[in-house]
Parts: structure tokens; C-alpha cells; sequence
């Protein structure tokens, strides 16, 4: 599910306009076009990343990065849209993803990995 949101999420903010993202996501207007895509990107990638080398048994540590990578954008996000924006619904949202996310990271980092 956590690498679902992320895909769909990637694949919106790296193929649409700031104007057609801005009715749902206000904050694009305060960042560049650029910085929107590639939010974006690294979104999609990791969304990859946390399905991709545990179903084809390649390079299985990608999956623990792509989760860290994932847990680091949430927290950059949850800092953005609190210092920038004063969204506290976004930043619940933010952390709502971050958990899922650092759950994975700590699974297949830490002391009892699964």
C-alpha cells in the first residue's frame, strides 16, 4: 500500500502542470516546477524501489533505501509545510506516511529484521 500511494503521488506531481496541481495540492505554488517533478521522481523511484528487488530477488538492499529515502522526504515535507506553509493537516498526513515507511526502513535495517 505504502509503495501504491507513493507511485500514484510520484507519477501526478512528475506528469502535471503547478496550475493542474494546485486546486489539490496548494503548496506547489510556493516551490518551482522543477522541485514539483522531481519530488516527484524520487517519489516514483522509491515507490519502486520498496516492491521491485524483494519480487525479483535483485539487489534486496535497494528496498531499505528506498524506505529511508521515503521516511527523509516526509520529514523534509512535514518540516516544509510546518516552518513555510503553517499546514498542521498536512503535516499529519506527512507523518501518516512516515510511519509506514520508517516501519519498512527499521524492518529490513534493524536489530530484528523481517
Amino acid at each position: 500500500m505504502l509503495a501504491v500511494a507513493f507511485a500514484a503521488s510520484g507519477v501526478l506531481k512528475a506528469t502535471k502542470s503547478r496550475e493542474q496541481l494546485s486546486p489539490q495540492l496548494p503548496w506547489v505554488s510556493d516551490v518551482s516546477a522543477a522541485v514539483v517533478r522531481l519530488i516527484g521522481l524520487a517519489e516514483f523511484t522509491a515507490a519502486l524501489g520498496l516492491i521491485l528487488p524483494a519480487a525479483l530477488n535483485i539487489a534486496t538492499v535497494l528496498t531499505p533505501l528506498a524506505a529511508t529515502g521515503l521516511t527523509a522526504i516526509m520529514i523534509l515535507a512535514m518540516g516544509f509545510h510546518d516552518a513555510r506553509r503553517k499546514e498542521p493537516s498536512s503535516i499529519a498526513f506527512n507523518a501518516i506516511l512516515l510511519i509506514p515507511a520508517a516501519i519498512v526502513m527499521w524492518g529490513c535495517f534493524g536489530p530484528h529484521a523481517f
